[in-house]
């Protein structure tokens, strides 16, 4: 067996044992147990998006779509350009109906009901589970297997989803969590892989450096700047060079990269904030196009937390401009509220800040969060008591996947 000793710079358990549960193409997953007319099919999911329209962004693409170069967060007028619709594929003869698809609009209810009976099986699963997303969840299963059955338990638990839910899981294991989360990724769709204490380094080493925890595009490109290629690169660096660059999260990604994670599985807390972000093919212009990304994301943003009973008293967003630049602006309420309406109405108001800038990503975000006070304050009551954060351009680290906020990389 291979050395189960404590990893250096943890204070863990060595016998611990992380799983993380992945679904595959969740979206898309569910919508082909409504019809199963369409597995095996180029299938995508569109945020707000409406049948047989052209707005909205890609939340789901079926691997069958992205073989065509379909990818989440693109829009959805770019996705038809390299996925027709079946049905206009019928009735064109200059389109082959073998390279076009089917396009769905989300359906967050239906979802949520397919991810409570995934929830309550992992919930029997594990005494600790924390919920990351709709799709996502780790599970401290220490107390249920050890590392010579561990494999034989998430293979378990990957056909007892698929046989009694009707989707499909990937999931990794691994004493910490970024490297159960990495595992689970490494062999999509309908993976397995098994991480076992000692071979954490040398799993992470040879990998992209954008597959360690907390770093995020831009980190990853200056990192390859500084001649850091992949994880291995990383775990091999002089920590204090990475610190004096990035500052205290040098050291943290330094120590990811070398498997040292002393994170322990918990239950999730109320979130922070919910937002959602959409990245353009390229740099845009048109004013219009980026204004309409915008209310679709406000819209996503509220129905969000519409159905996690969530009130809020700040509203903002995010401009990404060229090359790199990231721009947040915030207005906040006098009081919490619900409303779909004025977390548009401000959005757009604060993007109309940006002009004809060139625009690489978007993004809606409503913080300040409230889960008990249902007492609404009015459009009427807004203006004499709002104040806006204009915060100054900055370059900001990436948000991970379990930092409390929702974003279109959690799509699926």
């Amino acid at each position: 067996m291979p050395d189960r000793g404590r990893l250096p710079g943890t204070d863990r358990r060595p016998e611990q044992v992380v799983c993380h549960v992945d679904m595959d193409c969740f979206y898309a997953a569910c919508e082909r147990l409504r019809e199963p007319e369409l597995r095996g099919e180029p299938l995508v999911v569109g945020m707000g998006y409406e049948d047989g329209d052209d707005h909205g962004a890609v939340a789901t693409a079926s691997y069958e779509a992205r073989e065509f170069g379909v990818e989440s967060a693109m829009a959805i007028s770019e996705a038809l350009e390299l996925l027709p619709r079946k049905a206009v594929a019928a009735d064109d003869p200059e389109i082959d109906p073998a390279e076009a698809g089917y396009y769905r609009p989300v359906d967050m209810d239906y979802y949520e009901s397919i991810a409570e009976d995934v929830k309550a099986i992992l919930h029997d699963s594990a005494d600790v589970v924390r919920e990351v997303s709709i799709d996502e969840a780790y599970l401290d299963v220490t107390d249920r297997t050890d590392w010579d059955s561990v494999d034989g338990f998430a293979r378990e638990l990957k056909d007892r989803i698929e046989s009694e839910v009707g989707v499909v899981a990937s999931v990794g294991a691994a004493p910490t969590m970024s490297a159960a989360k990495i595992a689970s990724d490494a062999d999509k769709p309908d993976g397995l892989v098994v991480v076992e204490p000692g071979e954490v380094r040398g799993f992470l080493g040879p990998l992209d450096v954008e597959a360690v925890h907390n770093v995020g595009p831009v980190t990853a490109r200056e990192l390859r700047e500084m001649e850091i290629e992949t994880a291995g690169d990383l775990a091999a660096a002089d920590p204090d060079r990475l610190a004096g660059h990035f500052g205290e999260r040098g050291r943290e990604i330094y120590r990811f990269a070398r498997g040292e994670d002393a994170r322990e599985v918990t239950p999730r807390d109320d979130p922070k904030s919910f937002s959602r972000e959409s990245a353009f093919s390229g740099p845009v212009e048109d004013a219009d196009r980026i204004r309409e990304r915008v209310r679709t994301l406000a819209a996503a943003v509220a129905d969000r937390a519409r159905r996690e009973d969530a009130l809020y008293q700040t509203i903002g967003i995010k401009v990404v401009t060229p090359p790199y630049d990231v721009h947040t602006r915030a207005r906040s309420l006098s009081g919490p509220v619900d409303d779909p309406e004025l977390v548009e109405a401000i959005a757009t108001d604060l993007l109309a800040e940006f002009g004809d800038a060139r625009v690489r990503k978007v993004g809606v975000r409503v913080s300040k969060l409230s889960f008990t006070d249902r007492e609404q304050v009015s459009l009427d009551g807004f203006g004499d008591g709002s104040e806006t954060e204009n915060d100054r351009s900055h370059h900001t680290p990436e948000n991970t996947r379990d930092s409390g906020q929702l974003t279109l990389a959690d799509f699926r």
